[in-house]
């Protein structure tokens, strides 16, 4: 264990720039579910929204906190529970919150919304956070930590590909109709087939380190989807919202995690496994509590 915060995961500039485009045309294929009147009625009533994004950037990253003072886990770890936690809704939460029987519309805006605020909330979150817990402070203090470069590799990464789609449904809605599905359904099949590929190349080092990562993602994403919920319960929101909220919350955008992680943190081992077992277990947590609600419909 006393090694993990010395371990750099190998991972090629060649790899990393593949995987941002995986995730760019993951984001675009979100994006073709959006239109500019999505966004309009929920400035209209933004109470759900609000309440979604307060909880994403502010519990969550709190709630990581308490969580690391009570556990003390090793630097390398601590840094990539903050950081996932300061990135946006994952590129599941959409269909995991229509499984569940949540609000979609609400889930699918959030992820926009989240995305573009990620573009200074995630730096933020991660230096502020990341320099308010005392053993992560020297590892960020080590690393070239660039908020503007940061705010530049969110932005072609996440925001562009957002634009592109919500364009392409506004300008041309049979077309994003036509494609809808298809680049969903192929953008996350190669996303998950690159993440395998990327872990195989690295695998005695995912094996040896997973088991100290483990209790910990694990707790970390009860807290997120646990927090997701509350909160929007103390906003008096209907349980349709809460279950968008909750899974918005809960499911967190460990591909960009990554990318963040081998781009300005050089593959840091304890981060990378941390981030990487979140990806995995996001997606179990989510689909098995999707499968929980949807025996119950949801109050509107």
């Amino acid at each position: 264990m006393t090694d993990i915060d010395d371990v750099m995961l190998n991972f090629s500039p060649a790899g990393l720039m593949v995987l941002n485009a995986i995730l760019s045309i993951v984001m675009f294929s979100i994006a073709l579910d959006l239109r500019p009147s999505d966004f309009r009625a929920l400035m209209r009533a933004p109470k759900p929204l609000f309440t979604g994004l307060i909880s994403q950037f502010l519990v969550l990253p709190a709630l990581t906190f308490a969580m690391l003072l009570a556990t003390n886990p090793r630097p390398s770890i601590a840094l990539g529970l903050i950081l996932v936690a300061a990135c946006p809704g994952g590129n599941i939460s959409n269909f995991i919150t229509h499984r569940a029987g949540g609000n979609s519309a609400l889930s699918v805006s959030m992820t926009g919304i989240a995305t573009v605020a990620a573009l200074v909330l995630t730096p933020f979150n991660v230096a502020l956070w990341g320099n308010l817990y005392a053993p992560t402070r020297d590892l960020l203090r080590q690393t070239s930590l660039d908020p503007v470069s940061i705010a530049v590799t969110v932005f072609f990464m996440l925001i562009l590909p957002l634009i592109l789609g919500v364009m392409l449904n506004a300008n041309r809605p049979a077309v994003a109709a036509r494609i809808r599905k298809p680049m969903q359904w192929l953008s996350m099949a190669i996303f998950i087939a690159f993440i395998v590929v990327a872990l195989a190349a690295n695998w005695g080092f995912f094996l040896s380190f997973a088991g100290a990562v483990a209790g910990l993602v694990i707790l970390h994403n009860a807290l997120a989807l646990g927090g997701g919920y509350l909160t929007a319960t103390l906003a008096r929101l209907s349980d349709y919202d809460r279950r968008a909220i909750a899974i918005e919350t809960g499911i967190q955008n460990s591909g960009l995690g990554l990318v963040l992680i081998f781009a300005f943190f050089g593959g840091l081992g304890g981060m990378a496994v941390a981030a990487a077992f979140w990806g995995i277990w996001h997606a179990i947590s989510g689909l098995v509590l999707a499968h929980v609600w949807s025996r119950r419909e949801a109050k509107r």
